[in-house]
């Protein structure tokens, strides 16, 4: 047990190493004094409207968890389910540890369900995929909208053949791999398409917040990008690997400001953490909730 713990800190100290590495990087190439003036000037307004927007997307999110469960016959209270998705979310972004939010439930609900490991990892992997697939629907949309040129041949229609292709290639693997979830498809997908609109949305109303009043198109269409990129473990809370991407990436193919693109990431990112601090309130005591809940 002492050795799991050593190494879960050890994967936190270099996640946190990365994410500062990745800040650093990022803040030398901008104009420091103008992102501050930028945040500085920021309307809270708007801000707020983002807020509230990403929770909204949270809802829905959870609900969506939710009727994956219910397919393997895990049957969740509304209470609970929230409950326990926001301490996810507090458990995945702030607590050192290898598993993260999803590891923490999949475990927990293990625990005191007595269903099948196998049957919660499954539920919990296509949640998962559900969300990334209607945001690669979405981003490509964005894309193909946007100002981006690259140089590569027949780019754009190799963006709608993906677009296309994208769903119903996701709607088969679902049949042929995991038949049991086909019966939800449906329902579980236009809350994924709704959960990515509220974070388009929110997306906007941060542009908005930071005066932004042209290229709208750009902007989402770089923070959808981004945010794919911030799928990927390596720093917290995908902070500073999606400021990287829109150094690297963005400002050089899209007709967007540098030091107004860093801010509108570090907004999100602020936003994601202050949602997340909710779930430090559930915490403590969601063992019993979840000895509660499948207590006969």
């Amino acid at each position: 047990m002492k050795d799991i713990r050593i190494k879960n800190y050890l994967k936190f100290i270099i996640k946190l190493s990365l994410t500062i590495a990745a800040l650093y990087f990022v803040f030398k190439k901008i104009a420091v004094d103008e992102f501050v003036e930028t945040i500085r000037k920021g309307d809270f307004f708007y801000l707020f409207l983002a807020l509230l927007t990403f929770n909204a997307s949270k809802l829905i999110s959870a609900f969506r968890l939710n009727n994956f469960f219910k397919a393997i016959h895990l049957n969740l209270s509304t209470n609970f389910n929230l409950r326990l998705y926001w301490v996810g979310m507090f458990y995945n972004l702030f607590l050192p540890g290898s598993i993260g939010g999803d590891g923490y439930k999949v475990y927990l609900l293990h625990q005191f369900s007595g269903i099948k490991l196998k049957s919660i990892v499954t539920a919990t992997f296509l949640d998962r995929t559900s969300g990334m697939v209607f945001l690669l629907f979405i981003a490509i949309i964005l894309i193909l909208f946007s100002s981006l040129s690259v140089p590569i041949p027949y780019f754009n229609y190799l963006l709608i053949l993906a677009l296309l292709l994208l769903i119903p290639v996701y709607y088969l693997a679902v049949k042929i791999l995991f038949p049991a979830f086909l019966g939800i498809f449906l329902q579980t997908g236009l809350q994924a398409m709704f959960v990515q609109l509220g974070q388009v949305l929110c997306a906007f109303f941060l542009l908005l917040s930071l005066s932004v009043n042209t290229g709208f198109t750009d902007y989402l269409a770089l923070f959808m990008v981004a945010s794919v990129a911030s799928v990927l473990p390596i720093t917290i809370g995908g902070v500073g690997l999606r400021e990287a991407v829109v150094l690297l990436w963005g400002t050089k193919y899209l007709n967007v400001d540098e030091t107004t693109s860093i801010a509108f990431t570090l907004s999100f990112f602020m936003v994601t953490a202050c949602t997340s601090l909710i779930g430090l309130f559930f915490l403590l005591g969601i063992d019993k909730k979840a000895e509660e809940s499948f207590s006969v």
